[in-house]
């Protein structure tokens, strides 16, 4: 049941980051944007992440 907490950010910030890319490959307009948010989702997969580890830890 803990793991799904670090589950949702993980599972977000893979969507995020893969939505990024359509937006840097549609057009150069968007370019900005698509870096925001690849940084946005790639700083929810690290913190999904540590959050997966960290109460990985606290089930033993």
């Amino acid at each position: 049941m803990l793991r799904r907490e670090g589950m949702i950010p993980t599972v977000l910030g893979t969507i995020v980051s893969l939505a990024s890319f359509s937006f840097g490959a549609s057009t150069r307009k968007y370019s900005g944007l698509s870096k925001v948010l690849l940084g946005f989702g790639l700083a929810h997969i690290l913190l999904g992440v540590i959050d997966l580890f960290e109460h990985d830890r606290d089930e033993w």
